[in-house]
């Protein structure tokens, strides 16, 4: 599959998550309901609705190269499983089963059984490749060092030697070659008998129309038979009792270039990921090479400003952040929330209003 085919699915799955928000969590909150099969109902909708979401979103991370949108949809799929969990608990207090069926909401939203099957995340087993290995490496040294693990109390009553099972083998090779010579000497004095009574008898007088109407009744006995075998194998693909199979080799091969894809496409997934990384570093560097000493710059000024308006306005300075509480980071924080608050006041009031900070 091609990358313009999982952004299409990636952009189909954004409308569904953003039309079932909208059931969900309406404008206006709805009136509790109180009929327990119509809750039920829209519940198990809600839940259908979410599989199909999930399976997308799955192949869509799996599948994608992009490394910053594999971030997202690696947010909203776990957002998604959480949501399914969610919906499934309330499934099973309101139907009070641990399983449910869905038949009527597979026909009306015309989907199969194997489209509500719930498949295991790939990124499962593979981001915990590592770790996976090293568990079975673990698990290995440990049961080699145990030993095995075997009943001490066998008894070697039954322990053949050597040559007792080869003569054992030689006693049956020898059997089975004297079987077959005696099949093929009955073969051959039965082949000598039919060639004897036929000499007896001599050549064989039929008459042509009977030899002709022999011929064409088994001639038509076989024909009537494939075209009877034709039609019967074509009505049972008609009605889906039987599926059309492609020839082994060719399907085969379709399979194998698909799984092929796939790979290469983690493949390229580790590659980019790790430029990814790499990006971040250099970038980060050459920024701060480049606008270091502006950003630090333009920062002490912010600083120093918003001390001399504290003092300004209180009549002292205030206490300079601890690391704990942010540092410098939490003064920018304030500010930005002095600063809606200004922006909100301004709307409200107009240019009447000031804001002393």
């Amino acid at each position: 599959m091609s990358h313009r085919l999982y952004n299409e699915q990636w952009h189909s799955t954004q409308l569904g998550l953003r039309d079932l928000l909208e059931w969900e969590m309406p404008k206006q909150p709805p009136k509790p309901e109180k009929n327990k099969q119509a809750a039920y109902d829209k519940l198990a909708t809600m839940y259908v609705k979410y599989i199909i979401i999930f399976r997308k979103l799955e192949e869509c991370y799996d599948q994608m190269v992009h490394s910053q949108k594999r971030r997202t949809i690696r947010l909203v799929l776990d957002s998604t499983i959480g949501r399914l969990l969610e919906l499934k608990e309330e499934l099973v207090k309101l139907a009070i089963l641990e399983y449910q069926y869905y038949d009527d909401f597979m026909a009306d939203m015309k989907l199969v059984p194997s489209d509500l099957e719930i498949p295991i995340p790939k990124y499962f087993t593979s981001e915990n490749a590592k770790v996976l290995k090293e568990r079975e490496k673990l698990l290995g040294t440990v049961l080699a060092k145990m030993g095995p693990q075997g009943s001490s109390d066998t008894t070697n009553e039954n322990v053949m030697t050597t040559e007792e099972a080869i003569k054992l083998i030689q006693i049956h090779e020898r059997a089975r070659q004297g079987r077959l010579r005696a099949k093929f000497m009955a073969q051959i004095r039965l082949q000598e008998e039919r060639e004897r009574q036929a000499q007896l008898r001599g050549a064989p007088k039929i008459d042509p129309n009977a030899a002709a109407i022999i011929i064409q009744k088994i001639w038509k006995g076989y024909a009537q038979r494939k075209k009877t075998k034709t039609l019967r194998s074509s009505e049972l693909s008609f009605i889906g009792m039987v599926s059309t199979v492609q020839p082994a080799s060719q399907k085969n091969a379709a399979v194998s270039l698909a799984k092929k894809i796939e790979e290469k496409r983690r493949l390229t997934q580790e590659q980019y990921e790790k430029e990814y990384q790499e990006a971040l570093v250099t970038v980060k560097e050459k920024i701060k090479e480049t606008d270091g000493s502006d950003m630090t710059e333009q920062m002490q000024d912010q600083i120093r400003q918003w001390f001399l308006e504290v003092r300004d306005a209180t009549g002292k300075f205030p206490d300079y952040p601890d690391a704990e509480d942010g540092g410098s980071a939490a003064i920018f924080k304030k500010r930005e929330e002095v600063v809606s608050i200004c922006q909100l006041a301004y709307q409200w009031f107009g240019s009447k209003s000031e804001c002393i900070f």
